[in-house]
């Protein structure tokens, strides 16, 4: 028995009341999301301006007349920054040549062992230069996120992005903050960009000519590198540029197309090497002209996994490349790994610029060594100071800002034979005893104590105190404050206890002031779908806290999916005995609950997604080992049957209106289009990958985004919509009755049609892309997809049994995640 309602019954909230408490607590949550978010993705600190010619003083030194500089004329702020940095610039022009995704173990091997046999062969001239010692190559290691943008700006900065480059990424903006680029814009270089767009967006207005092309569209390999090396000749020979930036995006497109050990990936790898034997023959016969001393870097943003991926932190992903041609210091025996931040001081140095402010990288040791030791040592200071200027704005309680700007006495060695165990202390104490041990050496520059010694200790301890502070650095950077972070978590817990708390209340007033009939039928009504959906959002939340659950989500996905349609099976079952229920309809249900169980165990086998299981066999690889015909074949038949599907759901409707007759025509064009590029351009390798392919392409896209965004802005103002005193007598929609079911459900005529062209229209919008864009083993899964979002609404239209609307839209959604 339950309790007299009127007994329980509270006083009811008013809607003034109700409106507040609403408001406070989604307040609530707005401030500990966001405190949560800025805690989770950390702002890196970042000293404001750019380095000028107070970068070659010591920065804890007030020189009068210590002024940046940079608003001087190029050419005499070019012989500024050589007269103060004590050492002249050792090369003249820069070709920097980015190979997008090149893993250096594909070039220099990996764990001291060369790299393997086919990509050996596949660079001759590159390992040529290796073999001989006028190229140095290094593993240079990139910090994640491993995506274009960041990886350049690291390259160009020294500094360490965050994982929200990620999202800019997509959308690129100005880089601002201190960098090579400008650095070298201010001296009056003229500079030169040919490839990825993303220089474009990064440096605006800073390049003498460009050509850009686009990442976009990753299924064209030849292309986009044609389009940057149709101009080399012609740039190679002209004599008004000083930085060339060559950025080829093929090779990455084809690790996204077939992974490492695609066909196409060793003819796209003798490709660059030709490029590279181009480049370094024009320049080694130019050497002699006025050109200037010449330096070619061949550089890579990221690596890949071995199915081409990247963006993570596993080896294959931070593998990045960097080789240096025309040092002239022929060294053969070198460690081989750097940082990838390490590059931009080491640029800024060989060409006599400053570093760039929020630099944390190290000078590359052997890109030096062809410098007499005073210019080497001077060469390490600078770098010392530019760390040593990060350390004094991050630590306050740094005991280096006592520093003499003087030369240091032979007393103060002694006096930094011991480090404290504080951060502040160990680095303070390393940079002193890096800077006693050179003031100590230029006191004895030129006479007979002076040794190799001496030189090489000075040098040591200079690198030490580098590593220590560039490696404290990039921690900092990257470190999450976690108080921050707890609470962040607190707020967003209180605020959703506040909204609970005001739920149940209105929850209770709703189902009190019902008679005691209703209440026993609503807590009757409490179905077994119902509560799993629940306890699938329970669960869910809790795995998100394993980072193993995570990685292996789509398992459990594979298990809730599966579930529950076994649970509407069973419903579906027990129906056929309920009164009120049809036969027909019942069929109907149980037809489609086995097509959403077959067609979900198939895309479960069809790859082993994950971490820890993507080496067990599955359905794309025994296609793959089967032949490539199997594979075309199945594409052939997938794309057939999506654009069937999907037209014969936009021709079934009856609406005259010349709008949507254009409508139909049009995903029909892009349709017929996709089949087209699917027959005559797309096979198992994508080798055939050209010119026309991505005109085609270009064609798809263009209708099907005109289409897309014309039936969802458009549409809905050519459907007469009725007054309410009016009901139209017909539908201006007659689907057929396959469809009818659907559009039953929702009560008003013309939004409903609306509402359904615009779904098809963004599936068929979806699917066509996939086809167009996937790999030519995926195109079954994409067919099973869109065979599980109608069988969904077919079940839920057509059926009998009663399902809330909550219920079938996490339907939807589940089996969504789960393919």
């Amino acid at each position: 028995m339950f309790p007299n309602p009127k007994s329980l019954k509270m006083p009811p909230l008013t809607c003034t009341k109700l409106a507040l408490i609403a408001i406070t607590g989604v307040i609530i949550q707005i401030i500990g999301l966001s405190l949560f978010v800025f805690g989770f993705f950390p702002v890196k600190p970042a000293l404001p301006g750019i380095s000028g010619s107070e970068s070659y003083h010591l920065p804890v030194c007030d020189l009068v007349g210590n002024q940046s500089g940079t608003t001087l004329p190029s050419d005499q702020l070019r012989s500024l920054y050589q007269e103060l940095s004590g050492m002249p610039p050792l090369f003249d022009r820069l070709i920097l040549m980015v190979i997008d995704g090149l893993p250096a173990e594909f070039v220099l091997g990996k764990n001291g062992k060369p790299p393997s046999k086919q990509f050996k062969e596949a660079m001759p001239y590159t390992q040529s230069l290796l073999a001989s010692g006028l190229a140095i190559g290094y593993h240079a290691k990139a910090a994640p996120p491993t995506v274009t943008m960041p990886r350049l700006k690291a390259m160009v900065s020294g500094a360490i992005g965050g994982f929200l480059d990620v999202a800019f990424n997509f959308n690129t903006q100005a880089m601002l903050d201190d960098n090579l680029l400008g650095q070298f814009f201010r001296i009056g270089w003229k500079m030169v960009m040919l490839g990825d767009e993303t220089w474009l967006k990064l440096f605006p207005g800073l390049f003498k000519r460009h050509d850009g092309v686009s990442s976009f569209y990753v299924k064209d390999t030849v292309q986009v590198d044609q389009n940057v090396s149709r101009h080399l000749g012609d740039e190679l020979s002209r004599d008004d540029w000083n930085l060339l930036i060559l950025h080829y995006l093929g090779l990455d497109h084809v690790g996204h197309i077939g992974g490492r050990s695609s066909v196409l990936m060793v003819p796209k790898l003798k490709e660059m090497d030709d490029m590279v034997k181009l480049i370094h023959s024009s320049t080694t016969l130019s050497q002699g002209n006025d050109q200037g001393r010449m330096l070619l870097m061949i550089v890579s943003d990221h690596g890949m996994t071995e199915n081409g991926n990247h963006g993570g932190s596993s080896y294959e992903e931070t593998d990045s490349l960097a080789l240096f041609i025309g040092l002239r210091n022929h060294v053969l025996d070198y460690a081989s790994v750097i940082q990838q931040i390490d590059i931009a001081p080491t640029l800024a140095l060989l060409f006599g610029v400053p570093i760039p402010k929020n630099n944390v990288g190290v000078l590359i040791k052997e890109a030096f060594d062809s410098l007499k030791e005073e210019q080497h040592l001077r060469a390490l200071e600078l770098n010392s100071w530019q760390l040593l200027g990060l350390l004094q704005a991050q630590l306050s309680g740094l005991p280096c800002r006592n520093f003499p700007c003087d030369a240091f006495s032979d007393h103060q060695i002694a006096g930094t034979s011991e480090c404290y165990h504080r951060t502040e202390d160990m680095l303070c104490c390393l940079y002193m005893e890096a800077a006693a041990l050179y003031s100590s050496w230029k006191s004895k520059r030129g006479t007979e104590s002076a040794s190799n010694k001496d030189y090489s200790s000075t040098a040591a301890a200079y690198y030490k105190f580098l590593k220590s502070a560039s490696e404290w650095l990039s921690r900092r950077s990257t470190d999450k404050p976690v108080k921050l972070l707890a609470v962040g978590l607190a707020t967003m817990f209180i605020s959703c206890v506040i909204l609970s708390s005001l739920m149940f209340c209105r929850v209770r007033e709703i189902y009190l002031g019902r008679r005691q009939q209703s209440l026993n039928d609503s807590m009757n009504g409490w179905s077994l779908d119902d509560t799993f959906i629940l306890g699938v959002i329970l669960i869910l939340v809790t795995s998100m806290g394993s980072s193993s659950m995570v990685e292996e989500e789509h398992y459990i996905w594979y298990f809730v999916t599966s579930t529950f349609y076994l649970l509407l099976l069973r419903k579906t079952a027990q129906s056929f005995s309920s009164v009120g229920v049809k036969s027909g309809e019942g069929y109907f249900g149980m037809c489609f609950t086995f097509l959403l169980l077959i067609s979900g165990r198939i895309l479960r086998g069809w790859h082993q997604g994950g971490v820890n299981w993507t080496s067990l066999p599955d359905i794309s690889k025994c296609l793959e080992q089967a032949g490539s015909h199997y594979v075309k074949l199945l594409q052939l038949v997938s794309a057939f049957l999506v654009i069937s599907i999907g037209v014969f759901a936009l021709f079934s409707i009856q609406f005259k209106q010349k709008y949507f007759q254009m409508v139909r025509l049009s995903f029909l064009t892009s349709g017929l289009l996709v089949l087209l590029h699917i027959t005559r351009y797309q096979d198992y390798t994508f080798s055939s990958t050209n010119y026309g392919a991505t005109l085609l392409a270009q064609i798809v896209y263009a209708i099907l985004g005109a289409a897309t965004i014309g039936t969802v802005v458009a549409l809905p103002w050519f459907f007469p919509f009725p007054t309410f005193n009016s009901c139209p007598t017909d539908n201006t929609l007659s689907p057929p009755s396959f469809f009818h079911g659907i559009q039953e459900k929702f009560p008003f005529v013309e939004l409903r049609d609306s509402l359904y062209v615009i779904g098809w229209a963004y599936i068929l919008c979806w699917c066509l892309l996939q086809l167009l864009l996937q790999q030519p083993i995926n195109s079954t899964p994409i067919l099973l997809l869109l065979v599980q979002i109608l069988a969904s609404m077919l079940y839920f239209a057509s059926n009998g049994t009663h399902h809330k609307e909550w219920i079938e839209i996490a339907v939807v959604f589940n089996f969504f995640k789960a393919g």
